[in-house]
């Protein structure tokens, strides 16, 4: 047993070593061999986002209140929060790190909000007074999300623009395409008017080659081909031109501008992309029983998962790893259609199990009215007609106009994108490919090379951002500063009321729950002054820096850190503490060979 000592008095005391001057003396710094130092990294859900938003920055806002900062953080690369919030497939949140701990987060829900929100509170664009004609004038073919996206890029670039839309109404494939119970015509209104508010025109009913000849593009010293996928595929089965087949396209169109379409108490859908869940949720609004008729397994669906669980829900069937390979007519009208069931074999060309027809498994379905909606596809009938002085046509590769990076086509002044030049298909995909161009007209105009554009299915960015390229994973966060949260999910218009007209069915978050869900977000790779390192340094060697003037893009007025490299003794334990990867460790120069 050890004896306690015990100093009565102060005399007892030993003589302790001291110094009555400040650590600060000694510069232990000359120990490091390795460094940390601050180096945002790209968050997944940034890196995965077509459009190219900064998902993260904007997240970041919102958990702060800065709505209207926030929105214009989006408008910086996205002129369609809206439409995007409410259509897109959100590919962002598929690699969010956040679902391995609670759900990924809304992050589309997130970027509607803050549409809603400047809606409510009349944040509009304004004109761009800086058009200058002597930059050069630009002509885009086509109103849809690559053909607006690119107009507005130009626009707040300085450059006039006119826009050319063969329907008599602007926005494409989001207008004519999309039943309005997935987008209110008033958010695409809006949106497009914030565009023409710039100061871009917007000519409708003007079909290149009719009323619109290609003679006036001489006009225009670079023209934007943005034309979409205007044609529905055929199946190539008998019976396909009966009377009650219309395709999921044409269908859809008539519907969106009010034209009489006419479907029977039986319908049957064929596809199982979004037009098909589309296609079939319209028709079940008109008061039709409805099928949808799909050739692989729910599995291989590309349809968006919860546009198929709404169907689902609102009472439309769908019948798996069915095939039509006859419809059947009575004088001329469809009465059904012959099937047959299918197996899934090896992996196709597009990654998914391919379909085979079972032998002896034909039956037949009854249906009035028979919606394929398989595939679309361009209309390039208008590269055939006399050219201009812009040389057309350019080349076409298996139905589609060829670009490269830059969205550049193989005739000079012509660049293309959206459907028509690349095969991703969705409106968020489109409105990169717009701005790629707008970037890449910019730089054909001041005649210089057209360079650092990444390849067509990454991302591209109207605004530099200087941050580290490597992608922050899951296992690269301190998951000791995070707690498993549940997701906030939006609110939705009942079933039995939602399909007995067009009005919206998901009716977003409230500001309360965009707070919430904002809280949920780790912001990976990106340091938000959360003062970990600061605390956890053993050598108080990090320092906060006041803030920057003028404040940090993003409307980031709290400063950051500093390293201070005379006391840091390089032991990591900063970087090991960070909780979102947002510090790096690097040898010291004076170590490399």
């Amino acid at each position: 047993m050890t004896e306690e000592i015990v100093f009565k008095t102060e005399a007892d005391m030993p003589y302790l070593p001291m110094t009555l001057g400040t650590t600060l003396v000694n510069k232990t710094g000359s120990w490091r061999y390795i460094r940390p130092l601050y180096v945002d990294k790209t968050p997944p859900c940034n890196h995965n986002c077509p459009a190219g938003s900064d998902v993260v920055g904007y997240l970041a806002l919102i958990k702060e209140g800065k709505y209207k900062e926030a929105w214009e953080l989006i408008k910086q690369e996205n002129p369609f929060p809206g439409v995007c919030g409410r259509v897109c497939p959100h590919p962002c949140e598929s690699e969010c790190n956040r679902g391995e701990l609670g759900g990924a987060i809304a992050i589309h829900i997130m970027e509607r909000f803050l549409a809603d929100w400047a809606v409510s509170n009349e944040e509009r664009e304004t004109r761009n007074e800086a058009l200058d004609p002597s930059l050069g004038k630009v002509a885009v073919i086509g109103s849809g999300p690559a053909g607006l996206s690119c107009a507005y890029h130009l626009a707040r670039l300085g450059y006039p623009v006119t826009v050319f839309e063969a329907l008599p109404v602007a926005g494409g494939m989001m207008r004519v395409g999309i039943p309005e119970y997935r987008l209110p015509r008033q958010v695409l209104d809006r949106e497009i008017a914030d565009i023409e508010a710039l100061g871009v025109e917007i000519k409708t009913g003007m079909r290149l080659g009719d009323n619109l000849p290609m003679s006036e593009l001489d006009d225009y010293d670079a023209v934007f081909i943005a034309v979409g996928l205007q044609k529905s595929r055929k199946l190539n089965i008998p019976g396909e031109d009966a009377e009650g087949v219309i395709h999921g396209l044409e269908f859809l169109k008539k519907v969106s501008l009010g034209e009489e379409v006419q479907v029977g108490p039986r319908v049957a859908v064929i596809g199982g992309g979004n037009t098909a869940i589309d296609t079939a949720r319209s028709a079940l609004r008109l008061g039709s029983e409805v099928t949808i008729l799909y050739r692989r397994s729910r599995a291989e669906m590309p349809a968006i998962a919860e546009e198929i669980e709404e169907a689902l829900a609102e009472g439309v069937e769908i019948r798996y790893l069915t095939a039509p390979v006859e419809l059947l007519t009575e004088d001329g009208r469809v009465t059904g259609l012959k099937c047959v069931k299918m197996e899934l074999g090896a992996p196709d060309e597009s990654g998914r199990r391919r379909p085979l027809p079972i032998a002896g498994s034909e039956f037949t379905i009854e249906a009035d009215t028979v919606i394929p909606a398989i595939a679309q596809e361009a209309d390039l009938s208008f590269l055939q007609l006399p050219t201009s002085n812009f040389q057309l046509p350019v080349e076409v590769e298996q139905g589609r106009i060829v670009i490269n990076e830059a969205g550049a086509t193989t005739r000079p002044g012509i660049f293309a994108g959206g459907d028509v030049a690349i095969p991703f298909g969705t409106v968020a995909h489109a409105v990169g490919s717009g701005k790629r161009a707008a970037l890449a007209i910019d730089q054909y105009l001041r005649s210089e090379e057209l360079a650092g554009f990444p390849p067509l299915d990454e991302a591209v960015h109207a605004i530099p951002r200087n941050i580290d390229p490597a992608i922050v994973r899951f296992e690269d966060l301190n998951l000791a500063y995070f707690e498993e949260l549940e997701r906030t999910e939006q609110s939705q218009r009942l079933v039995e009321e939602r399909v007995r007209g067009f009005e919206e069915v998901n009716l977003g978050f409230s500001e309360e729950e965009a707070q919430a869900e904002a809280e949920r977000c780790f912001s990976c790779g990106t340091c938000n002054l959360c003062d970990t390192c600061l605390i956890f340094c053993p050598d108080v060697a990090i320092v906060r820096t006041p803030p920057l003037s003028p404040p940090t893009f993003g409307g980031d007025e709290r400063g950051g850190y500093e390293i201070n490299y005379d006391y840091c003794k390089g032991c990591g334990i900063c970087a090991e503490e960070c909780p979102r990867y947002a510090i790096s460790i690097e040898e010291e120069l004076k170590w490399k060979k």
